[in-house]
């Protein structure tokens, strides 16, 4: 019969025959003696035959998990058998049980917790290994196991799909001798296929920011898989938009609105410095108004008090040759600002073509040669900025699915292998999908 201390311990096979207090100082926990219980554990591996003959008795003594926050010190008193099949090649066996192998000096379970500490709770694999009493080689294996286990093959289908790169390291180059040329080994570059209609999260990586690797990924997947996706959320990368026309022809491309405002910042940054340096004949610093303002002037003016967006056009112009310009390129940034703010208000035709030719006719007026990159830029990419306007579609889960790589890679002090890196990226942006940061 099971006593109680059996049931507590939970390993299925064994029995505890006695528990030891521990002694002074030698281990934080008790002695925990097994023996065997299940019959099964005398067929030899080999065979399957029940052996009959006891050859010796041994005793091991695996390492488990902490038992009500103690670290028992298990003793398994178990035999050593003879096979009496003369054809077996194994002649003698030890007994094992499904949570500790033969030759095996850790429970499974002890080396799958390891592994789930890194793979779903957050732990780099130095800290699980401390944590588990584990050296970082065993951790490894065991992450690498469970990243196995927990993560699908292939992902499942989705409707939106997010593409964006992330900088991994330096690259590395090698020297072809053929052609005495130097070709990439390593990629500074990793490209992320994100589900931003489910909870997948990162559904892959591929390394190097190039039209093949974003096509080789997307064409392993099955045509009725490519032909489900409907929108795919991108930044302003030409090569993203050259990937997607050719392995997915009929989804709708969408620009993220994110990159179109940091594209109108960049070219007021750029004509206040500019300017500056025209007029004043150095760079911009403390006592001149305009770079005191170059905060607020990146700021949108529907985010902003009447008290600081007033005081601030009243100092533009009273710099004259310095702030007109400058004035002219933030109403031309506002104005595409006002045109962004209209996704997801199902606008009409009539209200977005108003704003757009308003914006247009700022860049045109103006004569800087900033504002007419910028136009020639939003008219380049108006039908996917169109679609956003549309659909409300962005890549912001893209970019927080990049923020958590860049998190993993600096708690782990950065990755020397790269399949190793995806695993890791994979395993922490898809365990909310997995239900390991549910609460409950």
């Amino acid at each position: 019969m099971v006593n109680d201390t059996t049931l507590l311990l939970g390993l299925d096979g064994l029995d505890v025959t006695k528990v030891v207090a521990a002694g002074d100082g030698v281990q934080d926990g008790p002695v925990v003696h097994l023996a065997t219980a299940d019959e099964r554990a005398r067929y030899c591996p080999q065979c399957g035959v029940a052996a009959v003959r006891v050859k010796e008795w041994v005793t091991t003594r695996p390492r488990d998990l902490p038992i009500a926050g103690r670290r028992c010190a298990l003793r398994w008193r178990k035999r050593r058998w003879r096979c009496n099949q003369a054809s077996c090649p194994r002649q003698t066996f030890t007994e094992q049980v499904p949570q500790i192998p033969a030759r095996s000096r850790l429970t499974v379970r002890l080396r799958q917790a390891s592994g789930a500490a890194v793979g779903d709770g957050g732990r780099t694999v130095i800290q699980s290994a401390r944590d588990h009493g584990l050296s970082w080689p065993i951790v490894s294996a065991a992450f690498t196991q469970h990243a196995h286990r927990v993560l699908p093959d292939q992902p499942e289908p989705v409707t939106v799909l997010g593409i964006d790169e992330v900088r991994r390291g330096r690259p590395r180059w090698v020297l072809d001798e053929t052609t005495g040329t130097w070709k990439t080994a390593v990629d500074r570059w990793h490209v992320g296929f994100v589900d931003l209609s489910g909870d997948q999260g990162l559904l892959g990586q591929v390394e190097g920011r190039t039209i093949t690797a974003v096509t080789s990924w997307l064409d392993l997947r099955p045509p009725s898989w490519r032909a489900q996706v409907a929108f795919v959320a991108i930044d302003m990368c030409s090569i993203f938009k050259s990937a997607v026309r050719a392995a997915l022809p009929h989804a709708t491309l969408v620009v993220d609105h994110f990159h179109v405002v940091q594209l109108a910042n960049t070219a007021l940054i750029e004509i206040r410095r500019r300017i500056t340096v025209q007029i004043r004949g150095r760079r911009g610093r403390k006592g001149n108004r305009e770079w005191e303002l170059r905060n607020r002037l990146t700021r949108s003016a529907a985010r902003m008090h009447a008290r600081q967006l007033d005081p601030m056009v009243d100092d533009l112009h009273a710099l004259g040759r310095i702030g007109t310009p400058i004035l002219a390129a933030w109403n031309a940034k506002e104005d595409l600002l006002d045109l962004l703010a209209l996704a997801r208000t199902h606008p009409d035709r009539t209200v977005i073509a108003e704003r757009l030719f308003r914006f247009y006719d700022r860049c045109a007026a103006s004569g800087l040669p900033e504002l007419h990159r910028l136009a020639t830029t939003i008219e380049t990419w108006w039908p996917e900025i169109l679609a956003f306007l549309q659909t409300g579609i962005t890549n912001a889960g893209s970019e927080g699915t990049n923020r958590v790589i860049k998190t993993v890679a600096r708690d782990a002090y950065g990755f020397r292998n790269p399949d190793n890196q995806r695993l890791r990226t994979r395993c922490a942006t898809t365990r909310k999908g997995r239900g390991c940061l549910n609460p409950a």
